[in-house]
């Protein structure tokens, strides 16, 4: 049995012994998720990832241990961005804060086979045209520009044509029923707008793929790498989204430092065939771009945006 094939092994009981206390004993029951829970939760993931990379480090050497580091920070700091929009999804649906875990649950799993798909599509895709970097990097660095001069505009999700296509075959129920996706009236199924809400964030996390997935393979294209650094960023989303929406305001910055990443990141990919930024340089970059857009956001945060 190869160290790889182990650590396969050992990923995947992980994964799915937390992933079933986390979503099924711990929040089996709707309830309004906490601060110190949240907090809680992210240090647990964050811990666990640490754990992982440490034993890809003893089992597949030190660069491995740096590309599936470098890869989770990338992803982590590029997750914000979704946590944004999630926020602005519940807001504009309404949804109860003791149900919004739940939304979540089905939207984490979700993104977890949606981000195989989509990594396994993006290796082979590298893997046959080594030209594609050139597109994926000019893709990225567009996507930076893009981030850092969009304003704050008003969500509407009527808008997204997986919600209108939905609407068009399926019937939407206003109202809530508890916590249920669907309820069933006089022998006729229709969707409740928890539901919609879930549809809106499996579509978002398809678009955010499309940023996350090229940045990681800027920094390797071994889909064991990227498929675990990007799997243990997402499971620990959920419990991120509780931890930012709760300081909302306190980090104006990071935005510009996840589009100043973005840049970096897409520079890489294509001065990737002249010249190989090493993987140590780009990892204390990375870290340095988060450090001060964090650092700056606590030195001139707004405090009216800051819960009380």
């Amino acid at each position: 049995m190869t160290a790889r094939f182990e650590l396969w092994i050992i990923f995947g009981i992980a994964i799915a012994a937390m992933l079933y206390y986390d979503l099924f004993i711990q929040n089996k029951k709707a309830h309004t998720v906490s601060m110190r829970e949240a907090l809680g939760w992210a240090a647990v993931w964050v811990g666990a990832a640490l754990l992982f990379c440490i034993g890809i480090y003893f089992m597949l050497g030190n660069v491995k241990a740096l590309e599936f580091l470098t890869g989770y920070v990338i992803e982590k700091s590029l997750s914000v961005d979704n946590i944004f929009v999630f926020i602005m999804i519940f807001e504009y649906f309404r949804i109860p804060p003791s149900y919004q875990p739940r939304v979540l649950k089905w939207g984490i799993l979700g993104a977890i086979i949606m981000r195989g798909i989509f990594i396994g599509a993006g290796v082979g895709l590298f893997k046959a045209f080594d030209w594609i970097i050139y597109v994926f990097g000019a893709f990225l660095i567009f996507t930076a520009v893009k981030l850092a001069m969009r304003k704050e505009e008003k969500f509407d999700p009527e808008k997204n044509p997986v919600l209108r296509l939905f609407r068009r075959f399926f019937r939407v129920n206003p109202e809530y029923h508890g916590d249920r996706f669907f309820v069933s009236h006089s022998g006729l199924w229709s969707a409740t707008p928890l539901f919609i809400a879930l549809l809106m964030i499996e579509s978002s996390d398809v678009i955010f793929a499309m940023d996350s997935i090229p940045a990681v393979l800027a920094i390797t294209t071994d889909p064991f790498i990227v498929y675990t650094s990007n799997i243990f960023a997402i499971l620990g989303l959920r419990s991120l989204f509780f931890v930012i929406s709760g300081m909302m305001g306190a980090f104006r910055y990071l935005k510009l430092g996840i589009s100043i990443i973005l840049c970096f990141v897409g520079v890489k990919m294509l001065i990737s065939k002249v010249y190989e930024i090493p993987i140590t340089v780009s990892l204390g970059i990375i870290f340095g771009i988060i450090a001060s857009s964090i650092l700056l956001s606590i030195i001139h945060r707004d405090k009216r945006n800051i819960p009380h």
